[in-house]
């Protein structure tokens, strides 16, 4: 009888079920046919109006009313501004489309009332955070930056562009890359006002786009979807200005769009720090080799950097450090660059999608640092202090090429090659000492001159066919990568010992470097549909690399006058092959709410290694390794409305250690911290998880995002520093004098990394303005070996802030913001080395067009240390400030005085804290100056063709 009575229940909720229905239509204006965005549209009952539905128009003007029983309603559709629409909809068991809308505009109600509304702030469309420009009011002048720091999610840290807690690795333009991956450089070169939407998501790479497997190659992108009546017709600024103490600046940038062809140009010159180049630039010359950055084999440090104009990112000491030689992107100290560039995208026919970038620059970089380093000796404090003195010239060209090809609607075929082309050279002055206990143990004068040149050529081919049967697809990826770097570095040093007697020794020696790498690899993919929702993807994946490093090292012969004698105990050379065939499996299953994926690849590795010179017996100069592993992965997605979403991610990978790691070499660039290989390294296994939610209220205009990664390395290439505690013979024949310092590369277990970020937005009606409020936790756990005991160096990392923009006008633009970060820094073998200490940065910007053309420009920075060194915990403003005058037609030209640094306290200092040690770096930055600068803004619109931009989804996502 229950079972009876539940097969009725059944039937009978299945036939209510049955008999709803759904509503939809698209509202426009009836003056010009445009789509009105965030109409009000309400369905309610004739005999009960208690029983209602309700919801707005999308991005596209268009509404939908789901599972509407059966009945008699009227319908009403109502806009700020506008006439209300009403009529009468009788709704059964099937999808009512009502078609287009137009809503008539109230023409003296407009007249006679200032009507407000909440406008569209962002959307949640799937994983993809899409946020409408007009509903962030900036300056008539701002660029495409200037309009996302007023975005939740969205912020520029020290020149990178962060969303969502990540790097944004890629800028497109109505789904069109836009200058390769310089993100920086794209937002500076696009003005804010031709923006419609920024559109933030993880884009996968072309092949995974295409199976809709995740190859776990994501990059934060962010697409700017352009205005309909902006996507045809000129634009851009050129500026020029002059000032005290030699400052000038002069560049610009033009943009010539016309459907589907956008040509940008831009170029700069100037002596004030402003850069715009991306650390790409720096590919030529590291190619895949590895970087020894300041003697920490990647241990990720604490740094903390005030926002001192020049010298954000303080140097480091430059013993040999590949990463701190050839650094290109925002260097600390005063730098002079000049930078051309030039973006092209088009629609050859109707098959062929070009785009394609021409980027190059040259920095001219003065820098002077001073730091303190105190090792975690678990003994007597032994600290190493530096100045140091630099000069550094840098050339640099990119060029990159993206070409798709849709031979017919089953077959396409994409070509990306790139190239970087580089030239450094850099003389450094050193003087650094090491002192134990406060009593002076050694100390060198060291003159270092380099010279390098590098480049790096990669080039991916995919192709891709669709079967007739839905979700059958077959792809191969073919993947080249050549590099090649080669240096010259002159050595002039002279190192006193103080031990009983004291001990000076003089070097004076030329070092000749080549590395090489060559990589070629594949990717072949299968997928085939199983049932309604699911798929399965085979696939199989070989890759092989040679490197080869070579370096050969002279000491001076003074009877020739030339660097003659080969110096053997630092000459070397060394070649490895690193070969993977990796095949997997995957399986996901899609609903209109869930997505889920999951899949295992199985890796077979073999590491060989051998050092050809010096030549060793038997087989003590050979590196013979072999490695399995299983590579699990897994994606769910959950869709809980049209407005919140879930993405948990796992992820797991190897890598190699490079052959600069495995060459047994000494780098003595600073004889007092030397650095070594090692052969014995293992290649590194990592894990991930990554779990992210966002929700946005498209009728409170209310947001918020979470954010949380956790990662753990297993046979993590960390840092093994000796310190010699007394005169000591190192690689049989090398001495390493008392206080010296040996940094090798070694495997250890026990790398954790935990990042969380949290970001509530929300308007302010009261002040007409937006505020984003957001905090976050950050954990970081790296060994590291000190004398042969194991130091765990636990960072703990909680922050705070907001962001409150103005939404006024265009004529009153400020933003203010806080952030306080508190920072826990724990030892395991030397305690009494823990550190708290707290940073405050605040800062607020107004630009405010006070009297016709006049604009009153100022913004002002503060930064607070405290729980440092007396010294140490500094308390500064930078303040600039500044009056302008525009005129000329549609205020199209600008003079404006602007005092940079008004106060003359700008200052840099970074706290990094390691596994070996903990550091203190302040940085040369630039001070006080005034400048006259002209500005001239180009704007030549024209009509919209086939209808403008509409925005929609973000390219590649439909697969999703």
């Amino acid at each position: 009888m229950k079972q009876l009575l539940f097969c009725l229940s059944f039937l009978m909720a299945s036939a209510i079920y049955a008999q709803k229905g759904s509503v939809s239509g698209m509202v426009t204006d009836a003056g010009d046919n445009s789509t009105l965005v965030g109409a009000t549209v309400l369905l309610y009952n004739v005999p009960d109006s208690s029983r209602s539905k309700g919801t707005i128009t999308d991005e596209l003007g268009k509404f939908t009313l789901e599972n509407v029983p059966k009945g008699q309603y009227n319908l009403r559709v109502s806009f700020i501004g506008y006439s209300v629409y009403q009529t009468a909809v009788l709704v059964g068991n099937k999808a009512i489309n009502l078609g287009v809308i137009p809503l008539a505009q109230e023409t003296e109600l407009l007249k006679e009332v200032q009507v407000e509304s909440t406008q569209i702030r962002a959307q949640q469309k799937g994983d993809t955070t899409e946020y409408n420009a007009n509903a962030y009011k900036v300056n008539p002048d701002a660029d495409a930056q200037q309009l996302i720091a007023k975005m939740p999610n969205i912020n520029v840290e020290n020149g990178t562009v962060k969303a969502q807690g990540e790097d944004v690795k890629k800028v497109l333009i109505d789904g069109k890359e836009y200058f390769g991956d310089d993100a920086t450089l794209a937002l500076r070169s696009l003005p804010a006002e031709v923006i419609d939407k920024i559109q933030v998501f993880d884009r996968m790479s072309d092949q995974s786009r295409f199976t809709g497997f995740s190859d776990g190659n994501d990059q934060k992108t962010l697409n700017i979807v352009t205005k309909a009546g902006k996507s045809n017709g000129q634009f851009g600024k050129i500026y020029a200005g002059y000032g005290t103490n030699t400052r000038y600046w002069a560049g610009g940038n033009v943009n010539l769009f016309k459907g589907k062809r956008r040509i940008s140009i831009l170029g700069l010159t100037n002596n004030i720090n402003q850069q715009n180049f991306d650390t790409q630039d720096l590919l030529g010359v590291f190619g895949s080799q590895g970087s020894r950055q300041r003697g920490n084999w990647g241990g990720p440090g604490m740094g903390r950097g005030g926002p001192g104009g020049g010298g954000r990112q303080g140097g480091g000491w430059q013993g040999g450090g590949d990463m701190y030689n050839f650094l290109v992107g925002q260097q600390g100290g005063i730098t002079a660059a000049t930078a051309l560039g030039i973006n092209y995208a088009d629609k050859w026919g109707k098959k062929t999608d070009v785009t394609a970038s021409y980027f190059f620059n040259y920095s001219d970089n003065n820098n002077s640092t001073v730091l303190t380093r105190t090792l975690l000796t678990g003994a007597d404090n032994q600290v190493y202090s530096e100045n140091n003195k630099a000069q550094t010239n840098n050339y640099n060209h990119r060029l990159s090429l993206r070409m798709e090809f849709t031979i017919d609607s089953a077959n396409s075929i994409i070509l990306t090659p790139k190239l970087s082309l580089q030239n450094n050279s850099k003389e450094t002055l050193l003087q650094g000492q090491n002192t134990l206990s406060g009593a002076l143990l050694n100390q060198a004068d060291n003159l270092t001159t380099a010279d390098n040149n590098g480049y790096n050529f990669t080039n991916d081919l995919l192709l891709r066919h669709k079967f007739k049967k839905n979700g059958r697809t077959v792809s191969a990826n073919f993947g080249t990568e050549l590099n090649n770097k080669t240096g010259n570095t002159s050595l002039l040093s002279e190192t006193v010992y103080y031990t009983l007697p004291d001990t000076t020794i003089t070097l004076e020696q030329q070092a000749n470097t080549d590395n090489i790498s060559r990589t070629l690899s594949g990717n072949v993919t299968y997928t085939e549909p199983t049932g309604k929702n699911g798929q399965l993807q085979v696939s199989y994946s070989p890759s092989t690399t040679y490197s080869l490093s070579d370096k050969k090292t002279f000491n001076f012969d003074a009877q020739s006058n030339e660097y003659a004698l080969p110096n053997l105990l630092l000459t070397n050379k060394f070649e490895n092959n690193y070969t993977t065939h990796r095949t997997g499996i995957s399986y996901r299953y899609n609903t209109e709410r869930a997505n889920f994926m999951a899949g295992v690849n199985h890796q077979y590795a073999i590491l060989n290694g051998e050092q050809l010179f010096p030549p060793l017996p038997l087989q003590l100069g050979k590196v013979e390794k072999t490695f399995t592993n299983f590579l699990p992965t897994a994606m769910f997605q959950y869709k809980f409305s049209s407005s919140a979403n879930m993405r948990v991610f796992y992820r797991t990978s190897t890598s190699p250690p490079s052959v600069t790691q495995l060459q047994n070499v000494i780098d003595n660039t600073n004889p007092l911290l030397l650095n070594v290989g090692n052969p014995d390294l293992k290649q590194n296994f990592f894990q991930m998880l990554v779990t992210r939610f966002g929700y946005a209220n498209t009728a409170t205009g209310r947001s918020l995002f979470a954010f949380v990664f956790t990662s753990n390395t297993i046979n993590y290439i960390g840092n093994s520093v000796f310190i010699a505690p007394s005169d000591t013979i190192i690689l049989s024949n090398i001495s390493l004098l008392k206080g010296a310092q040996l940094n090798k590369p070694v495997n250890l277990n026990g790398f954790w990394n935990v990042r969380s970020f949290l970001t509530y937005g929300l308007p302010v009606k009261a002040l007409k303005s937006n505020l984003n409020l957001n905090a976050g936790f950050t954990y970081n756990r790296t060994p590291g070996l000190v004398n042969n005991q194991t130091n765990n160096a636990n960072n703990y990392n909680i922050n705070a802030g907001l962001v409150l923009g103005s939404n006024i006008s265009e004529k009153i633009d400020f933003t203010i913001s806080y952030t306080a970060n508190y920072n826990i820094v724990n030892n395991s073998i030397l305690p009494e080395l823990d550190n708290n200490f707290f940073l405050q940065q605040a800062g607020a910007r107004v630009s405010w067009q006070f009297w016709k053309g006049f604009v009153l420009n100022t913004e002002a920075n503060e930064t607070l240390y405290r729980g440092l060194d007396a010294t140490l915990n500094q308390h500064f403003v930078l303040w600039n400030a500044g009056l302008a005058y525009k005129f000329l037609k549609n205020n199209a030209a600008e003079v404006q005085i602007k005092v940079y640094d008004l106060l003359n306290q700008n200052n840099s200092l970074t706290r990094n804290v390691t596994e070996t040690y903990v550091e203190d770096t302040q940085t040369q930055v630039l001070r006080r100056y005034a400048m006259l600068t002209f500005t001239y803004n180009l704007r030549n619109f024209k009509a919209a063709q086939n209808g403008g931009n509409t925005g929609g989804n973000p390219p590649g996502k439909d697969g999703r």
